[in-house]
């Protein structure tokens, strides 16, 4: 999950990193920043909440690829991919950190035209329990929600 954060007068990506208890590429990664992005006071970014409860890391060895990490972790390549930020055919080096989805989840990523009725059924939920398994909901395309499974 993940919630907007306006930039405080002070802050840097080491310093906001450290707030949400994430790394700076994280931060990067979501955002889709350069390598050395400049931010501004007032500015909107992304990072993650609750992160520790939905995903765990995983650090890219050498020889490593999205499908052989999806392999290992029986998880959805396509959804590896894009809870990342990432296709299936993007460059993953060697010391990049990813998100790995924890098991007991069903996660989707939203898509144009998505409503809550649309994505309930996808999740096999009511939309109760979806709104209350994820306190904001834009249907905006790429947001991600999570519901716990039964």
């Amino acid at each position: 999950m993940f919630e907007k954060y306006i930039i405080q007068n002070g802050d840097n990506l080491e310093i906001i990193a450290k707030k949400f208890n994430t790394t700076t590429s994280v931060i990067k990664d979501i955002n889709n920043m350069d390598f050395n992005p400049m931010i501004r006071v007032g500015s909107e970014i992304i990072v993650p909440k609750e992160k520790e409860q939905y995903f765990s890391y995983y650090i890219i060895e050498k020889g490593d690829n999205l499908y052989q990490i999806a392999l290992k972790y029986n998880i959805n390549p396509e959804l590896l991919a894009s809870l990342n930020g990432l296709t299936m055919n993007d460059y993953i080096y060697p010391g990049q950190e990813i998100l790995i989805p924890k098991s007991g989840y069903s996660y989707y990523i939203t898509a144009n035209g998505d409503t809550l009725d649309i994505v309930a059924q996808q999740f096999k939920v009511s939309k109760d329990k979806l709104l209350m398994e994820n306190k904001t909901i834009y249907l905006m395309p790429d947001q991600l929600l999570v519901t716990k499974r039964k």
